[in-house]
């Protein structure tokens, strides 16, 4: 199940015409990048009711102290002092639904999103021991690189669309020159030499860049840029980023202009979507004592 969480989006701002736009962009995204969706279940969030039945529910188990613990709404309320809405703060609660809706086994994410799963963990085991075996507790998944790309421009913070400064992201959508030049921008250090360390954090993530588009290891990646200068190491990422967006962004291209093709995927999945989270959200009211 793969969901686009329109839902979530709106504890920031958004023009409606957009948002409407972007989740069905996002739905040509996930096609274009290689999910069949005749095998795979891609939905917006809002069309399935039973995420926010079941994120009240879950309100109801969480506790504020384990709220206040979230780095993320920190950060985002830090950019967003204007809109610090509950829903900002609520928001892992609905993360939790989304995973345990479905009795998910594993759950793929970057690592700012691991104190998020943790939380859908112990959710899943309190409810459970509180009443009887009711949720699969997930396991995160993270891939071996590209679980934390960095900004361009702030290579201690993570690559983040909502990111007011254009030159700080790479979009799938961008086109070649875009992005050559935004890599040419991209800060690096003045060390001037080419390592895999915490200490070059900009380099560190033009190397997990490196390593996404191609494939090869982070000991492969280091041993080909050795004596090489930053330049060389741009270059190269540029080059390999455009060739790896190159397919997704004209098979997205073709997708994109068909809008009923697109409104069919979603009315379709999201039938089968909300038939497998009744199944799950049936036996929490249940458990919880509501008339089902």
């Amino acid at each position: 199940l793969f969901c686009v969480v329109d839902m979530h989006a709106i504890t920031v701002r958004q023009v409606p015409a957009e948002l409407r736009n972007n989740t069905r962009k996002l739905l040509a995204f996930y096609i274009a990048a290689g999910l069949d969706p005749e095998k795979n279940l891609i939905y917006p969030q809002s069309h399935v009711r039973q995420h926010a039945e079941l994120a009240w529910i879950l309100n109801c188990f969480t506790y504020m102290g384990e709220l206040n613990r979230m780095t993320q709404f920190k950060d985002k309320s830090a950019k967003n002092e204007t809109n610090i809405n509950a829903g900002l703060y609520t928001y892992p609660i609905l993360m939790a639904a989304d995973i345990l809706l479905f009795q998910s086994d594993v759950v793929p994410i970057g690592h700012d999103q691991k104190q998020h799963l943790e939380l859908a963990r112990d959710l899943a085991q309190r409810f459970n021991s509180t009443y009887s075996d009711t949720f699969t507790v997930p396991e995160a998944y993270f891939g071996k690189v590209g679980a934390r790309i960095k900004s361009l421009q702030d290579p201690m913070a993570k690559m983040s669309k909502s990111d007011p400064n254009p030159n700080a992201t790479i979009s799938v959508l961008d086109e070649p020159n875009i992005i050559v030049n935004k890599i040419k921008r991209a800060v690096t250090d003045s060390v001037g030499e080419i390592n895999y360390s915490d200490d070059q954090p900009g380099v560190k993530n033009f190397i997990d860049l490196y390593c996404c588009g191609t494939g090869e290891t982070v000991e492969q990646a280091v041993s080909r840029f050795e004596g090489q200068n930053y330049g060389v190491l741009k270059n190269t990422v540029a080059e390999v980023t455009i060739e790896e967006l190159k397919d997704v962004q004209n098979r997205y291209n073709e997708i994109i202009k068909d809008k009923k093709y697109l409104d069919n995927i979603n009315k379709n999945n999201s039938e089968k979507a909300s038939y497998l989270a009744e199944k799950t959200l049936r036996k929490v009211k249940k458990k919880v004592g509501f008339i089902v």
